[in-house]
């Protein structure tokens, strides 16, 4: 599995509606935060390793009403209490 952050703007009023959007119709998105600055969404994604990653945001992400852009982040490897540098 691989995970994804998508930095989405949303038109004006709208990011609420976004937000609910994507978390209703996308199954692979665990959370969805609102933010400042130049984006108003941080949106995370579970994907399958074999998931072609910008065919995923074309077809899933873009087409949710009310985004005018994104910027997507890939996740190289994640560091928690429980799964610290040295494990693998």
């Amino acid at each position: 599995m691989r995970t994804i952050f998508v930095m989405i703007k949303c038109q004006l009023g709208q990011a609420y509606d976004v937000a609910g959007e994507l978390v209703d119709s996308i199954e692979q998105v665990p959370s969805v935060y609102s933010t400042s600055g130049d984006f108003d969404l941080l949106a995370q994604f579970h994907l399958d390793a074999e998931m072609d990653i910008g065919r995923f945001v074309n077809e899933q992400v873009h087409k949710v009403p009310g985004i005018i852009d994104t910027k997507t982040i890939i996740c190289f490897n994640a560091f928690t209490k429980d799964a610290g540098i040295g494990d693998t």
